[in-house]
C-alpha cells in the first residue's frame, strides 16, 4: 500500500503593498479626473422681518468720480469733466454739507495711478473718511 503524504497547503497570501499601491494610483487617477464645482457664496436663506428696513436704504448714495485711461476727472452722476483744483473744492463744498459723505473712485485699467493719489489726497483734505476704488476695464462714462 501506498501513502500518500499531503503536503500541507499553505492559505492564499495577500500582498498588502501591492493593493496599496493600486489604491494609490486609483486614488490619483480620481482625483485629476474629477472636476470640483466651484460655488462662489453660500447658500443662506435668512428669516424675514416686516418691520426691517431694506440694505442701504437709509444711506446716501456715494460721490463717484471717474479717471479715464488719459488721467481726465470725470465727477458725479453726470460725469462733469473737472480739474484736481476745482475736485478739491467740490469736495470740501460737499464734505460740509454732508459730514458721512463716501467717495466712490472709478478707474480705468490703464489709468495713471498719480491721478488716484491725487483724488485720496483731495479726499483727506475735505475729511472724507470712506473712499473706496473700483478698477474696470474701460470706464463706463
Amino acid at each position: 500500500m501506498r501513502f500518500y503524504v499531503r503536503k500541507r497547503r499553505q492559505p492564499p497570501a495577500v500582498i498588502i503593498v501591492a493593493l496599496i499601491d493600486i489604491l494609490i494610483v486609483l486614488l490619483i487617477f480620481l482625483m485629476v479626473t474629477t472636476s470640483f464645482k466651484q460655488q462662489p457664496a453660500l447658500r443662506l436663506t435668512l428669516p424675514e422681518s416686516t418691520h426691517a428696513m431694506k440694505t442701504g436704504a437709509n444711506e446716501a448714495a456715494p460721490l463717484v468720480v471717474s479717471v479715464d485711461t488719459q488721467g481726465n476727472l470725470r465727477l458725479g452722476a453726470d460725469a462733469l469733466p473737472v480739474t484736481i483744483d476745482q475736485l478739491r473744492g467740490e469736495l470740501v463744498a460737499r464734505a460740509e454739507k454732508n459730514p458721512e459723505l463716501k467717495l466712490a473712485i472709478n478707474m480705468d485699467k490703464g489709468a495713471p495711478v498719480g491721478q488716484y493719489v491725487k483724488i485720496y489726497d483731495a479726499a483727506r483734505e475735505a475729511k472724507i473718511k470712506a473712499a473706496f476704488l473700483s478698477v474696470s476695464e474701460a470706464t463706463k462714462r
